[in-house]
């Protein structure tokens, strides 16, 4: 059987600098050379999937499993430095993106009603009042990252779990040294004890400061809404309550401040797409989806898998590792006219950024609403805007995004 596959043959290394600064046409040629390519380049090696019939199908397949961190966390870490990383290991492995069900059901279905669209609806009058006030201090020419992208976001989550506006500045830096070690194909050292560390100190905050104090004085919040589960045996002490605490400060921040970027350097070097929301504002939602379609800040998602199986001509073993390129998909031709052109009335836009099947982004409808509120605000209160030089992508291939965008008018 084996003697009818096609040979296994890594692609050419394509995360390199011009990747970084605009992945989209080794995208399009790796879509076009093929459904699924081998590359040395991903962890060690990996099948990288890059149309979106695949990417969906992948997203939902359950030969393919999440649980995925246990060789990673420890693969860049020295023999002696393991025993070090164990903690992070252990709170990895816990995390809601990373466990399949039972336990991802389990955990899934405490941590939705946070999520119902009133909920989220009830932070719009909150994300307007933090937007309004971070316009007001940002002067009339800005670093867009630094004023409004990182701030908001990290504000807004710290309210939904009732944090102190004290540890503001410390929680993006934690989660910007864990983004960095996740968002690498091959960490360094350096990566991996720096997401230690922040690990570390995320999980040392909940423990010792936000957790004991929710537990004496519960309120409507997600902090109290995952004590309340772990009380009643839905959510187990320890790892697990502090997994889903940082998983879910980290994720609601990370996501949300690359899309604000993206989509206002987008619509900023699009103009006729900025000027058109300013006469149809009502399309803002579907231009946020669309958005999200063109430049996703989360450029893929992995999977383990877990029986052998073959896959256009591929024979696909137990153990290895598929990397579905949700970025490379959401440009497919076969799914979407005109994939490479930004179009803020395109109908059904599709998007697979914030996944699909039973992984989907919990907090996809949060995000969605701070993005809709903050580019209404800027059409609005800024409407002539324009981009000013100078602009530093990340360097990171999967959280795709900027770390400088220099704006005025």
């Amino acid at each position: 059987m084996n003697a009818l596959l096609a040979p296994r043959a890594s692609v050419a290394p394509f995360v390199d600098l011009e990747f970084l600064h605009d992945p989209y046409p080794a995208y399009r040629a790796l879509r076009e050379a093929g459904p699924i390519h081998w590359s040395e380049e991903f962890f060690g090696g990996a099948w990288l999937l890059t149309r979106h019939a695949d990417v969906e199908a992948a997203l939902r397949d359950p030969r393919l499993s999440a649980r995925r961190t246990g060789g990673w966390v420890m693969r860049a870490a020295e023999p002696d430095a393991r025993t070090e990383l164990t903690p992070m290991q252990r709170l990895f492995t816990r995390c809601l993106p990373f466990l399949d069900a039972p336990d991802h059901t389990r955990l899934r279905k405490v941590l939705q009603p946070a999520f119902r669209p009133d909920r989220v609806q009830a932070l719009k009058l909150v994300t307007q009042a933090l937007i309004d006030e971070l316009l007001d201090e940002a002067g009339e020419s800005f670093d867009f990252m630094q004023k409004v992208a990182r701030p908001l976001p990290a504000r807004v989550i710290a309210r939904l779990m009732d944090m102190e506006a004290s540890v503001y500045a410390e929680f993006t830096a934690w989660s910007e040294d864990i983004a960095a070690f996740l968002g690498s194909v091959n960490p360094t050292q350096a990566d991996v004890r720096a997401a230690q560390r922040s690990v570390v100190a995320l999980a040392g905050y909940f423990e010792r400061e936000l957790l004991p104090r929710r537990r004496r004085q519960p309120g409507d919040d997600l902090v109290s809404l995952l004590l309340a589960a772990q009380a009643d045996g839905s959510v187990e002490d320890g790892a697990e309550l502090l997994a889903q605490c940082a998983m879910l400060l980290f994720a609601g921040y990370e996501t949300t401040r690359h899309l604000l970027g993206n989509a206002v350097h987008a619509l900023l070097s699009e103009r006729e797409q900025w000027e058109r929301l300013r006469a149809q504002p009502e399309l803002l939602p579907n231009a946020v989806r669309e958005l999200l379609r063109h430049d996703t800040p989360v450029q893929w998602s992995g999977r383990r898998v877990m029986t052998d199986f073959t896959l256009h001509g591929q024979w696909i073993r137990r153990g290895e590792l598929v990397i579905a390129l949700m970025g490379a998909a959401n440009r497919d031709p076969r799914r979407h006219e005109a994939p490479d052109q930004l179009d803020v009335a395109r109908v059904n836009p599709g998007a697979l950024s914030f996944g699909t099947g039973p992984h989907v982004c919990l907090g996809a409808a949060l995000t969605q609403l701070e993005s809709q509120t903050v580019l209404a605000t800027l059409l609005q209160r800024r409407p002539k805007l324009q981009m000013r030089a100078g602009a530093q992508r990340t360097r990171s291939p999967l959280y795709r995004g900027f770390t400088y965008l220099p704006v005025g008018g």
